[in-house]
């Protein structure tokens, strides 16, 4: 099979500036070891999100400049809204300025003490803003995704008997929402399958509880559908895309992931006494429902770039690019959640730092040492991001160790990709004079964003 080449060209750079091991030794330490504190201009290749970080089209561009910026009525907001109810079917489409101020506005509604939101697994914001409301979030992740060595095609699916048992459990009453994440972030951008949003369908609607979809990356997860479930191969990514948002009452996007935009969000759902009350709320923080704390230009580009996520070519290299990087550290014995998902790869740092307990957070040591070794900034996913603390203090650690290498859309060629396998296998060469992490100050809501440490000594 030829090479899969990059389906666009590149019309405008930007210049990277390489620092020395020297000055990143300096620049990690100021930082106090958190990569979030590390300036843009001292990373040589930033992996820390996917979010808000692409290259945006010429298409897009373009669109920019027609953008109509009009407080009320915004045709830019018509474009945006059409495009949005084509892909989604919900009725009522409500802007923000981006994924977590929707999940701001949803689960302040839904929310409050006693009440819980199940999902497949919930990403930092979105357990966040539930917490925040008072209510708890709720995972109930498939087996075959607890376990990062083992390969399954759908590892971002919900537990349905697990579900069930909660609902039992808990009480339909108590459970205002489910929510799915496609693709799901938190546990390795892995796919989930239609066959299992129908299954979560189906026991949801026989408790009356609403199923949302956390769409942040609905493309990514359709393309897999295409690509891995029966029956699926020659539908394209709209058909299944429609499909998919078809067993949902409502979803939330941030428009930074599968829009291309570089900010932007919406909140969308069948529920009209529901969304009056969203509107409401939006208005009070966001603005008016036409713009919800966006340009019109804004809304232009995410229009355009909901059109462009879906184009074939692109899914197929941006699909491969990832598991590009996945064959090259399988070879070097560098263990990483598998199989590769959508819009990251995932290191294992459990077994990758197998000398460093949970307590001294062994993801983020590893992130220091791929930004020493390389300039290379990701992001822990583990028991920094997710660990709760015990009565007794201690740390309740999470079920995986990771790190997330999270690849812009259309910003990264080959060789860029070719330079993250090189530093990542050197690091893990000398992975034994890797020393953990403790914390010297951090927040009660997402920590991670802010938290400092120091050395274990």
């Amino acid at each position: 099979m030829r090479t899969i080449i990059e389906p666009f060209k590149i019309k405008s750079v930007e210049p990277i500036y390489f620092t020395t091991r020297e000055e990143r030794i300096e620049i990690l330490k100021e930082a106090h070891y958190n990569p979030f504190l590390i300036k843009a201009k001292d990373v040589i290749i930033d992996l820390l999100t996917d979010s808000g970080t692409s290259a945006m089209s010429s298409g897009q561009w373009a669109g920019m400049m027609l953008g109509d910026e009009s407080y009320a009525g915004s045709n830019s907001f018509f474009h945006f809204e059409n495009q949005v109810q084509k892909i989604t079917g919900m009725k009522h489409v409500i802007p923000t300025h981006q994924g977590r101020a929707a999940e701001k506005i949803l689960f302040s509604i839904i929310g409050g003490k006693g009440k819980y939101i199940v999902s497949n697994t919930l990403f930092d914001t979105t357990r966040a803003n539930i917490e925040f409301s008072g209510a708890e979030g709720v995972d109930l992740l498939c087996e075959e995704g607890k376990q990062p060595s083992l390969v399954a095609p759908f590892k971002g699916n919900m537990d349905v008997k697990a579900l069930e048992n909660f609902i039992l459990e808990k009480g339909a009453a108590n459970i205002p929402l489910v929510i799915i994440t496609v693709t799901n972030n938190s546990g390795g951008g892995q796919p989930v399958s239609m066959a299992n949003l129908r299954m979560v369908k189906e026991i949801c609607k026989q408790h009356q509880i609403p199923l949302f979809i956390d769409a942040c990356r609905f493309a990514e997860n359709c393309y897999f559908i295409q690509q891995r479930e029966n029956g699926y191969k020659s539908k394209s990514i709209l058909e299944i895309a429609q499909e998919l948002f078809s067993y949902a009452e409502g979803c939330t996007m941030s428009a930074k992931k599968d829009a291309f935009a570089n900010i932007g969000g919406f909140l969308a759902m069948q529920n009209e006494p529901l969304a009056m009350e969203c509107r409401n709320l939006l208005i009070i923080t966001e603005g008016f429902p036409t713009y919800g704390g966006l340009a019109g230009r804004d809304l232009e580009a995410i229009a355009i770039g909901l059109e462009e996520v879906m184009h074939q070519d692109y899914l197929k290299y941006r699909i491969r690019s990832i598991e590009y990087i996945g064959e090259k550290l399988e070879a070097a014995g560098v263990p990483f959640l598998k199989p590769t998902g959508g819009h990251a790869i995932y290191l294992d740092a459990k077994a990758f730092l197998p000398n460093i307990p949970p307590r001294e957070y062994p993801g983020q040591a590893l992130c220091a040492e791929l930004y020493l070794e390389g300039g290379i900034r990701g992001v822990e996913i583990g028991s920094l991001m997710f660990g709760k603390y015990g009565a007794d203090g201690q740390l309740i650690p999470n079920n995986m160790e990771l790190v997330r290498l999270a690849v812009p859309r259309r910003v990264y060629t080959q060789s860029h990709i070719d330079y993250v396998a090189e530093v990542i296998i050197d690091v893990f060469k000398k992975r034994e004079g890797i020393r953990g992490f403790r914390i010297t100050y951090e927040t009660p809501f997402l920590r991670h964003f802010t938290a400092r440490f120091e050395r274990v000594k």
